[in-house]
């Protein structure tokens, strides 16, 4: 009798999850003719197998809901994170696990609501330290580099989840992308003496020290993924970017990873000292903390751990509504200094950065009722120097009048410019000054952005097209924008896997240039609807002077 015929997909069948003789801890597909040519969706992590899922494309597996530390509940309320235990079995990691305790998104009507915070039925949960993983590796051997990021909201705000974070697109060009979650708001940040007495090592900045257990967890098992521990990238925007950039101060951290990348994350004005994001005393904090539990209605930190979750959650909104929200403090452990003044004085950790702006967020300004009143103004912010400001033309009224023309002829909005854009650029030149620098890429992100409600490039829109996840979002984007996102996305691969953002594009043309912003050769990239336009010309004399001053106050000269 004649042998049956057997289908092409038997032998794969029967050799799937098979080990190689090198014994690989993901398993794949394997025959002698192909080699793995497909990988089995289970990783063997230190806790425990994990199961993932293929992703829109096939070739990539993603593992979400993945625990990387204790649920920081009961007792590891306000503590920092703790060891996770085992499981027995095959964990399923089909689902991302539920989002920090904050206020329960996509109810309002504001654009990010808009844009991507737009299920108020998302799970939420005090139970929140997970993180996930997306990878095309097809073994351990291959060990490709590693994108770890970090969410941005402010702290208060914020979860893997959203839309635009999807890293498929990403590990499709050879990165593995982790994003980890964080504690945020009153849970993730909360200082109070008590707390300082019982673990003065780690008193307060528990959402930090969990991106950082995230961390460290990834240098252990991210070759169990197919990840190469010693190339790993930190990446986040806005609170994600200052995050970051507070990793990179963090001297613990040294050597823990090889490149950063801070979008929109320096966030400096160059024109008065700023509140927003920028880390305060431990003792303000604590003070913070003793005002929160008078609002909760408890005396010690003992019975505010008892406290449900949900109802911190509420009254801590309750307290916000009068005091400053919390976020991260010096607390002379994992936040030795002010981030921003550290970097300046070359104190934080020598890695290659790319960090950049979106051409429209947060503009600084001189608000006046009177020209007089900014011309007072003016002398107050720069001294000696004030006559210098006032004699650049960029100095006079920005063409925004808040009063409506009924003042004193001059009342308005006067010098606009990007902050965060004057304080990469002070950051970079000052990072070459120190004997780092020659390896820091700045952007601008300045395409036409489509819509109804006429955005521009508003804060955070650049996440669609680092990540390549235009499709995801309601916005009538159009070819040319598909464009960019595939470059900015090649761009951002580049620089995790080498440093060096350059590269060739899809079709094997050379990308344009972006070379390393200097102080001799400051090139910015430029993302625009035609593409990326890199600018090779001299700041203007105005953002200069404007540098220098940020500088200078920086370094408290």
């Amino acid at each position: 009798m004649p042998e049956k015929s057997v289908p092409w997909w038997s032998s794969l069948h029967s050799n799937y999850g098979r080990k190689r003789p090198d014994g690989p801890s993901l398993n794949a597909a394997y025959t002698k003719s192909e080699g793995y040519i497909a990988m089995n969706r289970i990783a063997d992590t230190e806790n425990g197998k994990v199961r993932g899922l293929p992703g829109a494309d096939p070739r990539i597996t993603v593992f979400k809901g993945i625990p990387f530390a204790a649920p920081p509940t009961g007792e590891n309320r306000w503590r920092a994170p703790q060891p996770c235990r085992d499981w027995e079995g095959v964990r399923e990691a089909y689902e991302f696990a539920p989002i920090s305790i904050q206020d329960t998104p996509g109810l309002g009507s504001d654009i990010y609501c808009r844009e991507w915070h737009v299920d108020p039925e998302i799970p939420m949960d005090e139970d929140c330290l997970y993180l996930n993983v997306w990878t095309g590796a097809g073994n351990p051997k291959e060990k490709l580099p590693v994108l770890v990021w970090f969410f941005g909201g402010g702290f208060q705000w914020g979860y893997p989840a959203e839309m635009e974070f999807d890293g498929e697109r990403l590990a499709r060009r050879g990165i593995i992308v982790v994003s980890v979650n964080y504690r945020l708001g009153a849970l993730g940040f909360m200082a109070h003496p008590e707390l300082t007495a019982e673990q003065p090592a780690a008193p307060t900045n528990f959402g930090c020290l969990d991106q950082q257990a995230g961390l460290k967890w990834v240098i252990r098992n991210i070759a169990a993924f197919g990840g190469d521990p010693g190339r790993i990238t930190l990446a986040g925007q806005s609170a994600g970017g200052a995050s970051v950039l507070a990793q990179m101060n963090c001297p613990e951290n040294e050597g823990l990873f090889q490149r950063a990348i801070v979008l929109s994350g320096m966030i400096r004005s160059p024109y008065e000292e700023d509140k927003f994001i920028t880390p305060g005393s431990l003792e303000a904090a604590e003070q913070k903390g003793v005002d929160f539990l008078e609002v909760l209605g408890v005396d010690s930190i003992a019975q505010a751990r008892e406290l449900d979750a949900l109802y911190i959650r509420d009254k801590y909104a309750e307290y916000a509504s009068s005091h400053p929200r919390m976020s991260i403090s010096i607390d002379g452990h994992f936040c030795p200094g002010e981030p921003m003044k550290r970097y300046m004085r070359g104190e934080h950790i020598d890695v290659p950065v790319m960090a950049g702006n979106t051409e429209d967020e947060f503009p600084n300004l001189i608000c006046a009722a009177s020209r007089q009143e900014y011309q007072d103004k003016v002398r107050e912010i720069f001294g000696e120097k004030a006559e210098r400001f006032l004699a650049f033309p960029e100095a006079g009224n920005s063409g925004r009048d808040p009063l409506g023309g009924q003042e004193a002829a001059g009342a308005g909005e006067y010098a606009a410019v990007s902050g965060i854009e004057c304080t990469v650029k002070s950051a970079f030149i000052q990072d070459e000054r120190n004997g780092f620098g020659g390896r820091n890429y700045y952007y601008r992100f300045a395409p036409q952005i489509p819509g109804w409600d006429h955005p521009g490039t508003f804060h955070s829109v650049d996440l669609w097209f680092f990540f390549e996840t235009l499709a995801k979002c309601w916005r009538p984007f159009t070819g040319k924008h598909y464009d960019l996102a595939r470059q900015m996305c090649n761009y951002w691969a580049n620089f995790v896997k080498t440093g060096d953002p350059n590269g060739q594009d899809a079709d094997g043309s050379q990308m344009p240039r972006w070379d390393p912003y200097t102080a001799e050769y400051p090139c910015e990239m430029v993302f625009t609807t035609q593409g990326p336009l890199p600018g090779r010309e001299k700041d203007s004399p105005f953002l200069r002077f404007l540098m220098e001053a940020l500088t200078e106050r920086l370094l408290g000269k």
